[in-house]
């Protein structure tokens, strides 16, 4: 039996395997500055200066201040500021809060990312076969309500359901999110779900820990890929490949089923001959 018969759910994450970040980061800090009259800041530093201050955040106020009931503008207001400050700025209140609403509005919008090609298809074929699409993404409200939506990927017609860490409270790679998705998808059994990321630690992982099958996308070629092949994960470079991994597998079913059904009919008909 092919794995894609024994599907009833599909979970899908998002940055990385149906979306990807459209230039760097020090593009965008970089415009705001100059909108507040002020020069471009550095983008390595500003870029090193980011991946501090979000993990920081993150460890003291997980999954966007959820637990704290931190509002998601002033979780990013603070990580912003100390980005600019680990990387060597640090603006006035007035400047800063210019700089500040110009890039938490251009990351609330779909200008900083782009779809990849074959996401919006592979969504729509996955649900055209009766499965039901749930996305699972260690993200706040503004994926499902805007960037998603704008990008072309709708909630009723791409997908059926998310599980976004800062609604849920729970993110990856804590199993409970994906326990979640199954409840949401109407306590499906895990073995008759499949998750699909770009990650061993936050997807494939947790995923197959609470018996969920897994998959994991290889787009960028990452020095990685390799070792989680020899640990035994099935690896694919994108989602055309993995619409094709799981019709090839179908085919190969029906056909094994037409074979059978010849021979039987040969069978059945030197049967009632010599009958």
């Amino acid at each position: 039996m092919s794995l894609l018969s024994k599907l009833r759910l599909i979970t899908v994450d998002v940055t990385g395997t149906l979306i990807a970040y459209k230039g760097h980061l020090g593009d965008y800090y970089c415009m705001a500055a100059k909108s507040a009259g002020m020069p471009c800041p550095d983008y390595n530093r500003v870029h090193e200066g980011f991946k501090v201050a979000y993990t920081e955040m993150a460890r003291q106020y997980p999954c966007f201040g959820f637990a704290a009931k931190m509002p998601n503008i002033e979780w990013w207001r603070t990580c912003v500021k100390n980005s600019f400050v680990k990387a060597g700025y640090d603006y006035d209140e007035e400047t800063f809060e210019k700089i500040f609403r110009r890039i938490y509005s251009a990351f609330g919008s779909s200008a900083p990312y782009s779809a990849f090609p074959d996401a919006q298809p592979f969504l729509r074929w996955a649900r055209e076969k009766g499965l039901i699409v749930g996305i699972v993404s260690n993200a706040e409200y503004r994926y499902k309500d805007v960037i998603l939506p704008a990008l072309g990927l709708n909630q009723g017609s791409e997908w059926d359901f998310g599980v976004f860490s800062g609604i849920a409270g729970v993110e990856k790679p804590d199993p409970r999110i994906y326990k979640i998705a199954l409840e949401m998808a109407g306590n499906i059994a895990p073995e008759e779900a499949l998750h699909i990321g770009d990650s061993m630690r936050k997807d494939y992982t947790p995923a197959r820990s609470v018996g969920m099958h897994g998959l994991l996308l290889d787009r960028f070629k990452t020095a990685d890929a390799e070792s989680w092949r020899q640990s035994g994960a099935t690896v694919l470079h994108d989602l055309v490949a993995t619409q094709e991994w799981l019709t090839k597998n179908q085919n190969e079913e029906q056909k094994h089923e037409t074979v059978a059904a010849q021979v039987l009919n040969r069978m059945s008909g030197k049967l009632k001959m010599g009958a």
